[in-house]
């Protein structure tokens, strides 16, 4: 099955860099987050980019973007042949920081790991970041699906079984501003995109304490996913099991996908603080 396709919009390059909302912040480092928007624009960019396309996504102008270029080429984050930008490893090193700095990562790991082996299916976690869900562990199943999903991967949160358990789980302020500023795309028949049935579907999400998304991003993928709790009763991520609908019905997810997820949650929460 092919990996699931994510509308450029969705991803770091389709977003343009708001900067002027810290502009009267004295502490605010302008340079540097000029830098971190572009080496953001890149995702998605397998052929690398040009000073005028990251120019067009990041409203930056040429002459920073050549020189904060300039700087990561010095830096060895990034290289160039001719008018062509590509990120080279060394920037993978900001990414592993964070992973192998977190707990929750770190802990979520081996949890996976069983849940893949018990199921024989995939098993990811995710942590919300704005609108999106970022997947920071994954376990893959032999069978492979939806194979372009990997550490790093972004996915709209309001299609998915692991973003609406993360939404779910926001404030009820922080939940209506998310679904006013929202423009859902129909990525297959089946995606929900009145805010009124995705608030209606999130609400349920938050009452039954799971959820599952048939076929919303992706044709013939169904996910189920639970939230992570912390001992102090805080949701830090979510976990999830996605599957071909052809292999395993709504009835085998509940019955043997779930529990297995909720016991993996159990265990992470009684590691996590």
């Amino acid at each position: 099955m092919p990996p699931a396709k994510v509308a450029p919009d969705m991803t770091a390059a389709g977003r343009s860099c708001s900067l002027d909302a810290h502009a009267g912040n004295p502490d605010f480092v302008l340079s540097m987050a000029r830098g971190l928007c572009v080496i953001e624009s890149f995702a998605g960019y397998c052929d690398g980019r040009s000073i005028v396309e990251i120019a067009r996504s990041t409203e930056l102008s040429r002459a920073s973007i050549r020189r904060i270029l300039l700087t990561l080429e010095l830096l060895g984050y990034v290289d160039r042949s001719r008018q062509v930008y590509r990120l080279k490893t060394q920037i993978l090193r900001l990414g592993f920081s964070y992973l192998s700095s977190s707990s929750v990562v770190e802990a979520a790991r081996p949890v996976l790991e069983r849940i893949t082996e018990a199921l024989h299916e995939s098993s990811s976690m995710s942590m919300l970041d704005g609108g999106e869900i970022v997947y920071v562990a994954r376990s893959a199943a032999s069978r492979v699906l939806a194979a372009g999903l990997s550490v790093g991967s972004r996915l709209p949160a309001y299609c998915t079984s692991m973003g609406r358990v993360l939404l779910a789980a926001l404030p009820d302020s922080d939940l209506s501003a998310y679904l006013r500023g929202l423009k859902p795309r129909a990525y297959t028949p089946k995606t929900i995109v009145k805010i009124a049935e995705l608030r209606k579907a999130i609400l349920e999400v938050r009452n039954r304490g799971y959820a599952i998304v048939n076929e919303e991003l992706e044709a013939g993928l169904r996910s189920v996913a639970v939230p992570v709790y912390t001992r102090g009763n805080r949701v830090v991520a979510a976990i999830n099991v996605g599957t071909h609908v052809s292999r395993v019905d709504r009835i085998k997810l509940i019955r043997n996908c779930l529990p297995a997820l909720q016991d993996g949650a159990q265990t992470l929460r009684e590691i996590l603080t």
